[in-house]
């Protein structure tokens, strides 16, 4: 048999464009040799503009095959490909179809080069599954990098998912394989065959696919995404021209999958459309300017959270169509709300259709387990010293920001991709080149990822979810940073926390607690999370993490949120916490609204949110200098017996400053004495213990119009002070009469 017609029969063959399709043969090339595989087929004609003739079969394996002259082929010189088969299967069912094996490859020199050295940041344009028009034809170009494979093929309902029928062809030692489809079209469910240097045979989705079956099914599905006509031209314009760093920044993390569900069908999740209709103006009836979405992007198990992704190009199919996100990012927008996605770059499941083991061999991974493998989560690590992988997370990330307008990428487990160690025992890791055990190749692919994406993208907010002391994780990349914009401030998190679940009796034993985050505050771009890591597996939520009675409880979270609101730093609040939640968030079940109609406190608490929303939105000294020892001054950080701390927040003119004065304890205190940094007379201008909260309204606070004058007498670290009622469990937040 010819060793061609072995290979493909045998579905073993890296470029069946070898034998198939129009070669030209005799001595002047004047004969024309057309050959086709179609192994379900009962006959086939060539089909011209002029002509129908029928196809010898060779062979009982289903090649078809006609010689002629080529002059016979009507415009030889203008188009001698142009012809399709006319195929009659053993059902009787007819189809006229166009050859894939007559078009010469598309993707060009360049687009392979740049790939192959990592900078090819649109890579998203040219791999994967692209709707195009060949020689006036209409059909579907795939390409996937599989530089390993013995074979590539791509299946479908199309060839009845029958790997022989469309092999790819090899693109050389670019590793990228290649095949125009003809005929396929929109919405058309494909996946990839790879058939391994050791003869396994894989089925795979498409790394970059643009959208999949909602699981557990797994075939990726042919999607364009320029269906969307986008409308937030003014909120690009008025991005691009504003620095994000001082200004105000308060974001609502949400699930999307468990914000709310259908009451009607709680299994059903909704869609981004229905999300844009609800959770847009509950969002903006809170006053957050952005919300954080835990990862959008394709994944098998509901109970990741979308946090081990197997489509990282691929909005999740649970949530509608990617046409329905794009409404709701335009949405945000046009109601001036920024989208951020958390993104994750640290890892990948290990299921047989994503990217492990992708051609046979470590692919998107490192072969080493002690490098490639994340034990704690059972996932794959990708191997950043690969061009080609560093080349596709950027692109990914890219992609989120190009075609979804996305505002910024929080990046999930920056520190498990900073240490070669990160959850590993002596003997489990492999220390680098220099024997330390930082993971160069990490480093170096985040300073490349975040100098590109400034480059360009200016103003976006990107966001480093990192909880060591590394250095410089939000500083420049020339000043020896990472280049992240902002990073999470973890250690604060859990100190606050660790010192709101304590029993005020016992607070005064922990009070650095509540002064030390200022020591290394302004050593970073620091963002301030109460995340969803905080209110899972046990932890309890934040309302149940107080201690107390019923009263206390919603105090201590209403003095909780005053201590974040007031501190430096950009803020981000996990969905539930807002009216204060009973229960763990679990993924599965929408949020206990219900509490609002059960309880005033829990309606209480969502006026409290919206109200400190609104008043931090409205002071630029709670945001102007979020990064600079200039915009805090303590004025008693010392009064540990009695758990109050007081302080000033200054704007950049040092006229614009609030006092902030917060006491950890349910006791009353009157008459304190409270330092002041200026000799104006100051005015309480915001209260948590205000009963419009559900507080007690103990004292002077913001309902009434006491002025506070100023002795001129030094008291802790202020060179003024005043006598003031001090609320329980409660903060008062003051302002200069100017």
């Amino acid at each position: 048999m010819n060793e061609h017609r072995e290979k493909i029969i045998n579905a073993t063959h890296h470029d069946p464009f070898q034998y198939l399709g129009v070669h030209f043969i005799g001595t002047r090339g004047q004969m024309v040799i057309i050959r086709s595989f179609q192994p379900h087929a009962r006959s086939v004609n060539l089909v011209t503009a002029s002509f129908v003739r029928p196809m010898k079969k060779i062979g009982a394996e289903g090649f078809f095959e006609l010689e002629m002259e080529r002059a016979a082929f009507p415009d030889a010189d203008l188009d001698p490909y142009n012809y399709q088969f006319e195929i009659t299967y053993y059902d009787g069912a007819v189809h006229t179809v166009n050859d894939p094996y007559r078009f010469l490859p598309l993707l060009d020199e360049q687009d392979r080069y740049l790939f192959n050295f990592g900078t090819h940041y649109e890579l998203y344009k040219h791999m994967g599954a692209h709707l195009t028009t060949r020689s006036g034809i209409d059909g579907t170009i795939f390409r996937v990098w599989a530089p390993s494979a013995a074979r590539v093929s791509v299946l479908g309902n199309f060839n009845g998912w029958d790997g022989r029928v469309h092999p790819l062809r090899s693109l050389g030692g670019s590793g990228i394989w290649e095949l125009f489809l003809p005929g396929i079209g929109e919405n058309e469910l494909y996946k990839f065959e790879i058939r391994t240097q050791q003869g396994a045979i894989l089925q795979k989705n498409d790394p970059f696919q643009f959208y999949g079956e909602l699981r557990p099914k797994t075939a990726s599905i042919v999607r364009p995404l320029d269906h969307y006509s986008w409308q937030d031209q003014q909120w690009q314009h008025e991005k691009a021209a504003t620095s994000p760093y001082d200004k105000p920044m308060s974001i609502y993390e949400a699930h999307p999958g468990s914000w709310q569900r259908d009451p009607a069908d709680p299994d059903r999740f909704l869609s981004f459309r229905e999300l844009a209709d609800k959770l847009i103006p509950y969002v903006m009836k809170l006053g957050f300017t952005h919300i954080e979405l835990m990862p959008v992007m394709e994944h098998p198990l509901d109970e990741s959270w979308g946090y081990q992704v197997t489509g990282p190009f691929s909005m999740s199919s649970r949530y509608g169509i990617p046409e329905d996100f794009m409404y709701f990012v335009d949405q945000c927008h046009l109601n001036n709300i920024g989208v951020i996605l958390d993104w994750v770059p640290a890892h990948f499941p290990k299921d047989e259709h994503s990217l492990g083991r992708f051609d046979g061999t470590a692919l998107f991974e490192h072969e080493d387990p002690r490098k490639g493998e994340q034990q704690e989560w059972g996932t794959f690590i990708y191997n950043y010293g690969r061009r080609e992988v560093s080349n596709y997370l950027i692109a990914n990330a890219l992609f989120w920001l190009d075609t979804y307008h996305i505002d910024g990428l929080r990046v999930d487990a920056v520190a498990s991709m900073l240490y070669l160690d990160y959850s590993r025992k002596e003997g489990e890791w492999l220390p680098n080149a220099y024997g330390g055990r930082e993971n160069l190749e990490a480093i170096e692919f985040i300073r490349h990822l975040n100098s590109i994406i400034y480059d360009r993208h200016p103003n976006t907010l990107m966001i480093a979810e990192e909880s060591t002391s590394f250095y410089g994780v939000s500083k420049p990349t020339n000043m020896g940073g990472l280049g992240f914009g902002f990073k999470w401030n973890m250690g604060w998190m859990n100190d606050i926390l660790k010192y709101f679940s304590t029993d005020p009796l016992y607070r005064k034993y922990y009070h650095n607690s509540l002064s030390f985050s200022i020591m290394y505050a302004f050593s970073e771009n620091f963002i301030l999370p109460l995340s969803h890591d905080e209110v899972v597996h046990g932890k309890r939520s934040l309302l149940d993490k107080m201690p107390g009675d019923l009263w206390q409880k919603f105090a201590n979270l209403r003095l909780l949120l005053l201590f974040m609101w007031m501190h430096p730093g950009k803020k981000l609040f996990f969905m539930g916490g807002e009216f204060g939640q009973w229960t763990e968030w679990y993924c599965k079940q929408s949020l206990d609204f219900h509490l609002l109609d059960e309880h005033p406190l829990h309606a209480q608490m969502l006026i409290f949110v919206a109200e400190l929303n609104r008043f931090y939105r409205a002071h630029p000294s709670l945001w102007e200098l979020d990064f600079s020892y200039e915009g805090f001054q303590w004025l008693d950080l010392e009064d540990r017996q009695n758990s109050i701390i007081s302080f000033v927040r200054y704007g950049k003119e040092r006229t614009d400053h609030l006092v902030c004065l917060l006491n950890f304890t349910p006791q009353t205190h009157y008459d304190y004495k409270l330092g002041l940094p200026t000799g104006n007379r100051y005015e309480a201008i915001f209260c948590s213990d205000s009963e419009r909260f559900g507080g007690s309204n103990a004292g002077n606070n913001e309902s009434n119009t006491t002025i506070y004058q100023p002795l001129a007498e030094p008291f802790a670290q202020a060179p003024f002070h005043t006598r003031i009622t001090v609320p329980p469990l409660g903060g008062l937040i003051l302002k200069p009469i100017v």
